[in-house]
Order: C-alpha cells, then sequence, then structure tokens
C-alpha cells in the first residue's frame, strides 16, 4: 500500500478538521471554550463521547487482547455501563445543581481549597499520563506503515499531530470539539463495520461462520469464574463499574461535554443513551478481534497483540481500499481522546489552579492566559510521548487502566466522602491522605501481582515468594481503583470531624 497515499489520506482529514474548526470557532470566548456557551446539542455530545472513550488504544488493543484473554473485556464493559447510572442520576444533578464549570469545584464547596487543588491535580496528572500513551500507540502505528516509509523521523510526526490538533482547538474549545468529536466518531465507527466485513468475506465464510469459528476456539468466552486471576468476573465488573465512575463521571474531559449541554434532563439522556451504545460498540470490537486472530491464524501471522489489526487492514491481501479505510478509523478513534484531553487540561488548570474566573482581569487578558496554558500542555505532550517512545511497550491498555487506578482513586475517595457524609475535613492533612492511599495501594498490588511490575520495569522485584505465602496467589485486577479509593475514604474519615449540626443531632438523641 503506497505510503504517500495514506499520507495524502491523513492530510485530507486534517483539513476536514480545520474546516469544522473555523466555523465553530467563530466569535467564540471563554464560556465557548470551558463549557460550549451551556449550548450543546446532547444528541451530538452524546455521539463524539463515545469516540472520546474508546480512542485508538481500544481500536487495536481490544481486539489483539481476544487472543490471550477471549471476550473477558465485555465483563468489564458490564461494570462501565452499571457506573453510567451512577453518573447519570447521582454526579448529573449534583453538578447541575452547584451550575460548575470545573466539576472540581464541588470540593473546594465541600471541604476547601486544598481538596479542590487535589482532585484537579491528581485529574492532571491521570490524564496527561493516559492521552500521551494513547497518543504514541496510534503515531507508532502510523510512522510504522507511513512515515518511516516517506523518511519522516518520529519526533516530526508527533510534533506536527500535535500542532494540528492545536490548530482547531485553540479558539473554540468545547464547542468545536462537540462537533469534531462527532465526525470522527462516525468514521470510526464505520471504518470499524467495514474492516469486519471485508476481512469476513476474505475468509469464504458469513457471519454466523465466523461466530461458530470464534465458538470452537474459545474466545466468545464471556466470564471468567477462577476467582484469583485479574480477569475474574465479579473483579472486571465492580471495578469496571469504579473506573466508569471515576475516568468519566470525575473526569473533567468527559463531564466537561456534558455539563455543557443546557439541561441536567437532557444532560442524563446523553449519558444513557451513550451508555447502550458503547455496549454494542465493544462487542463489535471483540467481534473483529475474534475474526482477526482466526485470520492471522490462516495465514500464519505471528506479530504482537496491538500490531494485529493494523498488519493485516495494511498488508497487501486486501490492496489499498481497506487500508484507507484503516488509517480513517484509527485516526477518528485517536483524535477525539488527544484534543479533548488537552482542552479539558487547559480547562481545569485555568479554573482550579490559576483561579482564572475568579480574578477581575478582562476577557482578553483570560484569553491570553488561557492560550499560553493550552500551546504549554501540548508542549507537555509532546515530551511526553517521546518518553513512551523511549520505553517502547506497546501493549499499553494494561498500563493505561493500571495507572488510572492509581491516580483516580483520590478522586473516588474525596468525592464519595462529600456525598454520602456531612462531615468536615482538617484541610492540612488532605495532601497527605492523598498521596498515602495510592502509595498504600501501589504497595499492595505489587505484592500481589509482581510478574507484571517486572515485565515492565524491567528488574526483579523478588517477590513472588512473598505472593505466593501471603496471598495464594490472588491477583489483583481492576478493583484496584475501589481499593484505592477506600483506602482514601478511611484516610479522610480519620481526619474528620462532625458538622455543628451532627454534633447537635446528637445531643438531642441523647
Amino acid at each position: 500500500m503506497s505510503p504517500t497515499l495514506l499520507f495524502g489520506v491523513v492530510i485530507a482529514y486534517f483539513l476536514i478538521l480545520l474546516g469544522v474548526a473555523w466555523i465553530t470557532g467563530r466569535n467564540s470566548n471563554n464560556d465557548s471554550f470551558f463549557i460550549g456557551n451551556k449550548n450543546s446539542n446532547w444528541m451530538l455530545v452524546a455521539f463524539g463521547m463515545i469516540g472520546t472513550s474508546l480512542s485508538g488504544v481500544t481500536f487495536v488493543s481490544v481486539p489483539g487482547a481476544v487472543g490471550n484473554s477471549n471476550f473477558y473485556y465485555f465483563q468489564l464493559v458490564l461494570g462501565y455501563f452499571l457506573g453510567y447510572l451512577v453518573i447519570a442520576f447521582v454526579l448529573i444533578p449534583l453538578y447541575y445543581k452547584m451550575n460548575l464549570r470545573s466539576i472540581y469545584t464541588y470540593l473546594e464547596k465541600r471541604f476547601g481549597m486544598n481538596a479542590h487543588k487535589a482532585g484537579a491535580s491528581f485529574f492532571i496528572l491521570s490524564r496527561l499520563v493516559g492521552a500521551t500513551a494513547r497518543l504514541y500507540l496510534v503515531i507508532g502505528i502510523l510512522q510504522i506503515f507511513i512515515f518511516d516509509k516517506l523518511s519522516i523521523p518520529f519526533e516530526l510526526t508527533a510534533g506536527v499531530i500535535l500542532l494540528l490538533i492545536l490548530l482547531y482547538t485553540f479558539e473554540g474549545g468545547v464547542k468545536t470539539i462537540i462537533y469534531t468529536d462527532t465526525l470522527q466518531t462516525l468514521g470510526m465507527l464505520l471504518g470499524l463495520v467495514v474492516c469486519i466485513v471485508f476481512i469476513v468475506k476474505s475468509m469464504g465464510i458469513d457471519f454466523s461462520g465466523a461466530l461458530s469459528s470464534m465458538q470452537q476456539k474459545g474466545y466468545t468466552q464471556i466470564f471468567n469464574t477462577d476467582i484469583k486471576a485479574p480477569s475474574f468476573f465479579l473483579k472486571h465488573i465492580i471495578g469496571g463499574m469504579f473506573i466508569a465512575i471515576a475516568m468519566t463521571g470525575l473526569d473533567q474531559e468527559m463531564m466537561q461535554k456534558n455539563i455543557s449541554v443546557k439541561n441536567i434532563r437532557d444532560s442524563q439522556k446523553n449519558i444513557l443513551s451513550f451508555a447502550f451504545v458503547l455496549v454494542l460498540v465493544n462487542l463489535l470490537f471483540l467481534f473483529l478481534g475474534g475474526i482477526l486472530h482466526i485470520y492471522a491464524a490462516s495465514k500464519s501471522i505471528v506479530v504482537a497483540p496491538d500490531d494485529l489489526f493494523p498488519t493485516i487492514a495494511l498488508g497487501s491481501a486486501f490492496g489499498g481500499s481497506i487500508g484507507i479505510i484503516f488509517i480513517i478509523a484509527l485516526i477518528s478513534a485517536l483524535f477525539p481522546s488527544v484534543d479533548g484531553a488537552i482542552t479539558s487540561l487547559t480547562s481545569c488548570f485555568c479554573i482550579d489552579i490559576l483561579g482564572i474566573n475568579n480574578n477581575n482581569r478582562s476577557e482578553k487578558q483570560n484569553k491570553k492566559t488561557r492560550l499560553t496554558v493550552h500551546f504549554s500542555f501540548a508542549l507537555v505532550f509532546f515530551v511526553l510521548v517521546l518518553l513512551f517512545k523511549a520505553i517502547n511497550d506497546k501493549l499499553i491498555i494494561d498500563f493505561i487502566l493500571k495507572f488510572a487506578s492509581i491516580t483516580y482513586g483520590p478522586l473516588l475517595g474525596l468525592f464519595s466522602f462529600g456525598i454520602l457524609t456531612k462531615r468536615r475535613l482538617n484541610e492540612k492533612y488532605i495532601w497527605p491522605v492523598c498521596i498515602i492511599a495510592p502509595l498504600m495501594a501501589l504497595s499492595l498490588d505489587v505484592c500481589c501481582s509482581p510478574e507484571w511490575y517486572e515485565a515492565k520495569l524491567h528488574v526483579s522485584l523478588g517477590l513472588k515468594l512473598i505472593s505466593e505465602r501471603m496471598f495464594n496467589g490472588y491477583k489483583i485486577g481492576n478493583e484496584l481503583i475501589l481499593m484505592n479509593g477506600l483506602f482514601t475514604f478511611l484516610g479522610l474519615t480519620m481526619i474528620s470531624t462532625p458538622t455543628i449540626s451532627q454534633l447537635k443531632s446528637e445531643n438531642v438523641t441523647k
């Protein structure tokens, strides 16, 4: 497949995005950038959020992992669905009642400035690392199949892609992203369906025949009943629920789009419709993974899991058409997660760290600050992408979920403590609790799963014997985020005191 042709497709795709940005970004102001002037269409937001939630990592990693873990990922998706119900009926009403621009303002109103800064800081850390990991994975694929063949270095590829993302987000922000994400989600889903049809037909079977072949291989097994395994179904479902609550409901990037909708009812409709569609789309990705592995086995193709889809789609067997469709779908999956991340990080830093809403500066001065922060985050993205390139670990979805479980735990603990209790916190101890709790969760995870960390760190931790004797082979899975949140909740309980109304109530009872 001609790399020059694929390069032309990438450029044409960016030109379309820039055109959409030019149309939607006219007459924009800071309110347009941060919350879309509270005028976003809920159906567009829901559809665009599918692309943001899935990203390029899902596009290549979920199908690639089917060969080793069957359809176990769908257990996680079921947990996500439960988490979205909590977001729709608990968190969304809270955010609209308080009329928030940044969801972390809730923590300030509930506990004070230290809680506000802690929540925003953990979001910034998690989103920075997670989004750049996704960006690295997709740029790596584009580099191998297009830019290396044109003698364009990885660093230049990463820099130009980030610059182009800046060009279509710096003016309109959320107002623009609502439309570009909708366009890109459409491109990703159409590409997914077309690729499935192409590959199934190339094997000379129909869809029922493909499903039957997957069943024979055991790929369609959804529930893992091994309680010690990280993918045990209860671990995945419960962990998935809290991952969804934290990574969507407590995430400024995802909620920034939701609170840009006109009213609470439309925002709830957005989350619920998004949840239903996401379940179906993930089933399609798993189905794709099954047929990819069956096709690879028939052609003796042996590659790393994350390289399976691009290797088959961009190989010579299908000609040029499916390669073009794959590239369009891949970059459509990539950019909703990156453009939204840079925009939300800018919003969070400006509102939560710099306090741009509470100063007396003019709109023009605040816009200048916002643009400076926006470009600065793009530069940080570039540096982190180069760092991931140096590490060169391609099976990256496991890392993203693990890192999110560590960094979103304090957010889960802070918000749940604020919602479920009426107690006050001693502000000076909030930061220590939010740092110690993730370290405790990380230490427990290292002791239970030393092999995972040895593989990532390339050093022997010498904990295998401890793991076998103390935990009897138990491996922590996606329930890590729940453990982290519980450690934070318990720590906050230790530094809390009853409110005056609680004390009066206790005295009356006595």
